[in-house]
């Protein structure tokens, strides 16, 4: 009896070293898959953190980009407001030219010269009729 009693006490001592070692296995085998778990997390924030810092660096390059446009711009919105009183200045003059007597008066001799009628020479050089007949007259005269 004695020895009845030591072999089911060995025997149920294997089968609860058995259910401890299945239960190793399992807990080794929740570990395993774990840890691969974590590493394709790791894996994942290691690409995710790539990502961010590209893009990170594309932003500097656009905003620098952006800063260097902007400065462009201004450049060039000097030289064109520059451009444009330059212009201003020049057609000023030219009014100033095209509404000299001189200058009307030798207009309306050469539209005289050229066989326009007198509404036409007025019309060119946007005078009334009775003003360019006036000079016409006074060319005749002298």
């Amino acid at each position: 009896m004695n020895t009845t009693l030591l072999l089911i006490l060995i025997l149920s001592s294997s089968v609860l070293e058995l259910f401890v070692l299945a239960g190793v296995l399992f807990f080794y085998r929740r570990l395993k898959k774990s840890e691969g778990l974590m590493h394709l997390l790791q894996d994942n924030q290691a690409k995710l953190l790539a990502r961010i810092e590209t893009n990170a660096r594309l932003e500097r390059e656009i905003v620098d980009s952006f800063t260097q446009r902007q400065s462009e711009l201004e450049e060039l919105n000097g030289k064109l407001e520059d451009r444009a009183k330059t212009l201003r200045h020049l057609l000023e003059q030219a009014e100033g030219i095209t509404r000299s007597p001189q200058f009307l008066r030798e207009i309306i001799l050469n539209g005289r010269k050229k066989g326009y009628s007198v509404p036409q020479i007025a019309r060119n050089a946007g005078l009334s009729v009775d003003e360019v007949e006036l000079i016409l007259t006074q060319h005749a005269d002298s």
